[in-house]
């Protein structure tokens, strides 16, 4: 059997399946995801494959803040990923609910209702910076191996974003 999961570790490093969720966004970083699989950053010549069903994904990406009518939707699809699984937030929204910071209709940050493994920071992130957060998820994927990740880590948080504090600078001035 230790052969087989090596093959299954590998697969999922070098060809992470990906199911796309939308949890209330403006479709800014649904647009950036699927620039990222288009043929000028090409993300799919590393084996990144967007399928339509969480059955047969291996990373669930979610966009957009996460309201209260879409958090047991989101609960469902992660439920539905079969595990080991991986989860990144794609944008500041999902991570720190950006200017929606004290909208009635979120219901928080992602990471509150499902563990994250990755965060992609950014408003909305480049596609370079999503294919970087979709390899880091290969990457832990591949080295939990065929076991469930039961408990939360701390997240990592990856692209062009990852050193400043424009996520908190967005949150003080709505609060301000």
């Amino acid at each position: 059997m230790k052969l087989w999961n090596k093959l299954m570790c590998y697969s999922r490093r070098h060809s992470p399946w990906l199911f796309h969720m939308n949890g209330g966004s403006c479709n800014g970083c649904d647009i950036e995801l699927v620039a990222s699989l288009s043929p000028r950053y090409d993300a799919e010549q590393l084996g990144v494959r967007l399928e339509g069903s969480p059955r047969h994904a291996d990373i669930l990406c979610v966009t957009g803040p996460v309201t209260h009518n879409a958090v047991n939707a989101i609960k469902t699809v992660y439920g539905q990923v079969y595990g080991p699984k991986a989860v990144i937030a794609i944008g500041s929204c999902p991570a720190t609910t950006n200017v929606f910071i004290d909208s009635r209709t979120l219901a928080g940050p992602l990471n509150l209702h499902i563990p994250v493994d990755v965060f992609v920071p950014g408003c909305p992130p480049r596609p370079d910076a999503i294919i970087l957060g979709v390899a880091k998820a290969a990457e832990i994927l591949a080295a939990r191996g065929n076991k469930p990740a039961t408990v939360a880590t701390e997240p990592e948080v990856v692209g062009e974003c990852a050193n400043c504090t424009c996520c908190e600078a967005n949150a003080k001035e709505v609060q301000a």
